[in-house]
């Protein structure tokens, strides 16, 4: 008998590599995507930020320290600064170029995950991303969905950096226009997804950290999806809290984040079990650090539907 599952439209649920296969290799490399790819990811998610010369390039923050091996590298020390929303001095995407941008090398920011892929990979830019999955989509009959997220967009926008334009033109360039192509842009931000709304078609997802302080119809208004924040969908005692069944009757997608294998939920401490979880409650996907984990727990999908 064919799997039924209790989404919004009926699909399968999605998963979405979170910065690539981030638990396995430094998030927002090609190596990490790729990697993602393997394990079947449906979607691969690029943070983005913005470059002084005004080139899209995945990196989850507009600060280097954490991610690159940027304080290493002497032609750039004085290029460390302070700004404001960001504590202490860090080197910022928006003060280097895509070409100086291209002299640094990746790495992982957590401790507790491997560090020996460490400044072995490039960062890349969105084109190149979007390259990858365009390839790779070709390569193996199935198409690679891409997940992009605008990251401070507002404070960006004040620099003179739009996302708008810039953002809609690298996707329509690798033939990404429409609701029907693999791609969703996400941000936590209404105002830039209210922006986007009237440009394109393409679908587009809000993401909350909180309960959101504006009812699912408005904002299906402006978004096709939410991507909430995994706690805020079952109780203490793993009971539905009605979240995804009142996204969902105002035709909503929800996307919750972040599944990790090395970050236990209490309530939940086996990985497999905690993403099946998820998928009972009729998520339409998710974002996974380890995105094996997403696609082996899908396997064994079982729908609640009382």
């Amino acid at each position: 008998m064919p799997v039924e599952y209790c989404t919004l439209s009926g699909a399968a649920p999605i998963i979405v590599a979170h910065r690539g296969a981030s638990g396995y290799r430094p998030e927002h490399t090609l190596s990490a995507y790729a990697l993602a790819i393997d394990m079947g990811a449906d979607y691969i998610e690029p943070d983005l930020v913005i470059t002084k010369d005004g080139h899209l390039v995945a990196r989850h923050d507009r600060y280097l320290s954490t991610t690159t091996n940027v304080a290493d590298l002497p032609e750039f020390a004085d290029r460390k600064t302070t700004k404001p929303g960001h504590e202490g001095a860090d080197w910022f995407v928006e003060d280097f170029t895509l070409e100086e941008i291209k002299t640094l090398k990746a790495r992982q920011p957590r401790a507790e995950r491997m560090q020996h892929f460490n400044d072995k990979y490039d960062i890349p830019s969105f084109a190149e991303v979007l390259t990858l999955a365009k390839e790779q989509s070709e390569k193996r009959g199935r198409p690679i969905g891409v997940y992009p997220e605008t990251k401070h967009p507002t404070a960006l926008e004040a620099l003179g950096l739009s996302f708008d334009e810039t953002l809609l033109d690298t996707l329509s360039a690798h033939g990404y226009n429409s609701a029907e192509d693999p791609v969703f842009i996400q941000s936590f931000e209404e105002e830039i997804l209210r922006r986007l709304k009237e440009k394109t078609s393409i679908r587009l997802v809000y993401l909350t950290k909180d309960m959101p302080d504006m009812s699912f119809d408005e904002i299906a208004e402006f978004a096709n999806g939410i991507g909430p924040y995994k706690k805020l969908l079952s109780d203490k005692a793993l009971n539905s809290t009605g979240f995804v069944e009142a996204a969902h009757a105002a035709g909503l997608e929800v996307h919750p984040w972040t599944f990790r294998d090395d970050e236990a939920d209490p309530r939940l401490p086996n990985k497999l079990k905690e993403a099946r979880h998820y998928f009972t409650l009729g998520i339409d996907g998710g974002f996974f650090d380890f995105p094996d984990t997403g696609v082996e727990a899908l396997k064994r999908y079982k729908c609640d539907s009382d």
